[in-house]
C-alpha cells in the first residue's frame, strides 16, 4: 500500500444481476490514492462488470460507490447524466477493443475529449496530446489514421486518450487480451510507467507477471465475490483460499 489517506474509491455492498444470474454479490472494497489494484479470476467471475460499475457504464442493482469524492451510485441509483459525465472526466477507462474513432487521426482522437468536455483550446489540447504521445512512444504517429496502426499501437493511443482527460483514477479492462502476444509487452510497459508515476489504477487482466511485478493489491474474484485480496507476494506464494490456489494452478500451468 502506497498511501494511507482517505480511499479514492470506496465500494460497499455492490450487487448486480443479469436476469436470474448474479454477477456481483455484495462487493466491499477500498482503493487508496496511488494504489495499483489488479483484479484476477476465472472468466465470468464478475471482474469486468465490477470495473464497469466503477464509472457508471453498468448500473448496479444495489450498494454504494464513492469515487473521487463523488457518490457515483447510491443503492442502485446512478448520478444524473451531467454529473456522470463530470465524474467520467476524473475516471479514465481503457477497453480491450481500443474504441478509437476510425475517421479521426490519432491526434484528433486524443484532443476531442479535452476540447469538448474540459474546454481546452485546440492549441492547448494538441500540445498536451503530443506530450502524451511522446510518453507512450508514438509521437511519430500523431497524424496517421488508426487503421494504419498495430493493435499494440492502438491500445497505447487509447491510453493516451484516456490520460488526456487528466483523470485521477485509471481503469483497465483486460487491455492486452485482444493483442498478439508480441505486442503485449509494449502496452504493459506504458502501464508500468503510469504506476511508477503514482497513477491510481484498477486493472482487470490475465497477465500474472504484471500483477506480480506492479500490483500493490491483487484481488481474486469468483462467482461475483471477492475470494481474497492481498499483496502479490501473499496471493501468488501463499494464498489462503482453496479457490485461489486452484485458479492460480490452472493459469500458471498454461503460462
Amino acid at each position: 500500500m502506497k498511501n494511507t489517506s482517505e480511499p479514492i474509491v470506496q465500494i460497499r455492498g455492490l450487487t448486480k444481476s443479469f436476469g436470474n444470474h448474479v454477477v456481483l454479490d455484495g462487493i466491499d472494497f477500498d482503493i487508496e490514492p496511488k494504489q495499483v489494484v489488479v483484479v484476477i479470476g476465472p472468466s465470468g467471475s464478475g471482474k469486468s462488470t465490477f470495473l464497469r460499475c466503477c464509472n457508471g457504464l453498468e448500473q448496479p442493482d444495489g450498494g454504494t460507490i464513492d469515487i473521487c469524492g463523488h457518490r457515483l451510485c447510491d443503492h442502485g441509483t446512478l448520478l444524473d447524466d451531467r454529473a456522470l459525465n463530470t465524474l467520467r472526466a476524473e475516471v479514465g477507462m481503457v477497453f480491450q477493443s481500443f474504441n478509437l474513432f476510425p475517421h479521426l487521426s490519432v491526434l484528433h482522437n486524443i484532443t476531442v475529449g479535452p476540447r469538448m468536455l474540459r474546454g481546452m483550446s485546440k492549441e492547448e489540447a494538441e500540445a498536451a496530446a503530443l506530450s502524451l504521445l511522446q510518453k507512450v512512444g508514438l509521437a511519430h504517429k500523431a497524424h496517421v489514421m488508426p487503421a494504419s496502426l498495430s493493435g499494440g499501437q492502438k491500445q497505447r493511443v487509447a491510453i493516451a486518450r484516456a490520460l488526456a482527460m487528466q483523470p485521477r483514477v485509471m481503469l483497465f479492462d483486460e487491455p492486452t487480451s485482444a493483442l498478439d502476444p508480441e505486442l503485449v509487452g509494449e502496452v504493459l510497459q506504458v502501464m508500468k510507467v503510469l504506476a511508477e508515476e503514482g497513477m491510481t489504477m484498477v486493472v482487470v487482466t490475465h497477465e500474472m507477471g504484471f500483477a506480480k511485478e506492479v500490483a500493490d493489491v491483487v484481488v481474486v474474484m469468483d462467482g461475483g465475490k471477492i475470494v481474497e485480496a492481498g499483496p502479490p507476494s501473499e496471493i501468488f506464494s501463499a494464498p489462503s483460499q482453496p479457490r485461489t490456489r486452484s485458479f492460480l494452478q490452472a493459469v500458471l500451468s498454461r503460462a
